[in-house]
């Protein structure tokens, strides 16, 4: 008799999951809130469905904090390996100009949701809608209610794909944490991350800097810097050149309810080359009009620049090009998780083996975002949610008797 497979939830994880099973070896049923699997996958391709990055392994990895629990499950299944199988399952891919990988222009996301669907139902796994997990019975079967009717469910493996806390119109609620720690399995509280960071703007300054982008710029915070760019707006700062520092700034929100970073407009340059052009023409043109035409410096740039330093600072050369190589600014607070591209928090890291299976509940797993790690943009996330996906199927098909 085949042993039962039971997969919660209906994201990208179960996605893969359904497809790599062996149902020669397992019953499987994936068990899905919502009316269809996938929603939060087609959210979030709806500006361009980033299905992973190109980058090399060695930097790949690092990306993620923490990033060694990943180690062992991305080795396994990379972003190589993904590639190969989007293509194989019959979705042609390309790299963009930042190195991220998309479904080749013209195929929607919807297109890519129904291949992988064709895969799962040819694989003969059971698609159950409108399933929602309660938690566990006494004897640590699933219980779950549907057409307002509570039933039981036993498995004799369970993997777990809720998700965390963002986009909560997707289905994805974290409202799952307490059936685990009534289970004394540790869960840490959500926090947004990959989004929007507050910055208490001057009303004076915001009305003249909002919507402006500070582009080919890098941005510091601890021991970390990223090269991209940012968009001011009323809130504060959001952008590809922000979000992959969410880590750090969370981190000091925590500690003592602010975060600095330092803005470095020409990263391209050294501070004595800087020096060198604010000091042409000065005696045709003045610093802001010099910032302009030698450096590149939008309005909003300039005028940003302009508010933190005084007026004789402004007018140093040397002092003016060492706040354009470490321009400070003060974060005092994030957006709200239902703003956030994705959420940190959830199920601990220290409550899994290195197969994702709960130490304290054998034969169940816990995958995806419902984990506590962070995974900038750029296609980590849906990266390591396949690559702990194929890792753990791979491992029930292979190892698991």
């Amino acid at each position: 008799m085949k042993k039962k497979i039971a997969i919660v939830g209906g994201g990208s994880c179960a996605l893969m999951l359904g497809c790599e099973l062996n149902t020669q070896k397992f019953d499987v049923s994936i068990y899905e809130n919502n009316a269809a699997l996938g929603r939060k996958f087609l959210v979030a391709g709806a500006g361009g469905l980033n299905l992973t990055h190109s980058e090399k392994h060695i930097d790949f990895i690092k990306r993620y904090t923490p990033f060694s629990f990943l180690e062992k499950a991305f080795s396994h299944f990379s972003n190589n390996d993904l590639i190969k199988w989007i293509n194989d399952v019959g979705v042609e891919t390309f790299i963009g100009t930042s190195g991220r990988v998309f479904p080749k222009k013209g195929i929607k996301p919807a297109a890519v949701l129904n291949i992988i669907l064709k895969k799962i139902k040819d694989n003969q796994v059971k698609v159950h809608i409108k399933h929602n997990w309660r938690g566990f019975s006494k004897n640590n079967n699933l219980l779950f209610e549907h057409n307002n009717t509570l039933f039981e469910i036993e498995s004799d493996y369970v993997i777990f794909c809720l998700g965390g806390a963002s986009w909560q119109i997707t289905g994805s609620k974290g409202d799952w944490v307490n059936y685990f720690t009534e289970k004394n399995i540790e869960a840490l509280p959500f926090k947004a991350s990959n989004c929007a960071f507050k910055i208490d703007w001057p009303l004076q300054l915001i009305n003249k800097i909002e919507g402006g982008i500070l582009k080919n710029i890098s941005i510091t915070c601890k021991d970390k810097t990223h090269f991209g760019e940012i968009v001011i707006t009323k809130f504060g700062i959001e952008g590809s050149g922000i979000y992959p520092l969410s880590p750090q700034i969370t981190e000091q929100l925590t500690e003592k309810k602010s975060a600095e970073i330092s803005i470095d407009f020409k990263p391209g340059f050294s501070i004595e080359k800087i020096i060198e052009k604010l000091s042409q023409e000065r005696h045709k043109k003045n610093l802001t009009d010099i910032l302009k035409t030698e450096l590149n410096f939008s309005q909003p740039q300039v005028q940003l620049l302009k508010s933190g330093l005084n007026k004789e600072s402004f007018l140093n050369v040397a002092k003016l090009a060492f706040a354009i190589k470490h321009f400070e600014l003060k974060i005092i607070g994030s957006a709200s998780i239902d703003e956030a591209i994705s959420t940190t928090g959830g199920i601990s890291l220290i409550e899994t083996d290195e197969d994702f299976q709960l130490k304290k509940l054998p034969r169940h797993f816990v995958i995806g975002e419902m984990l506590d790690y962070d995974a900038p943009t750029g296609g980590y996330l849906l990266q390591s949610c396949f690559s702990m996906a194929k890792f753990v199927a791979y491992n029930l098909n292979n190892k698991i008797t």
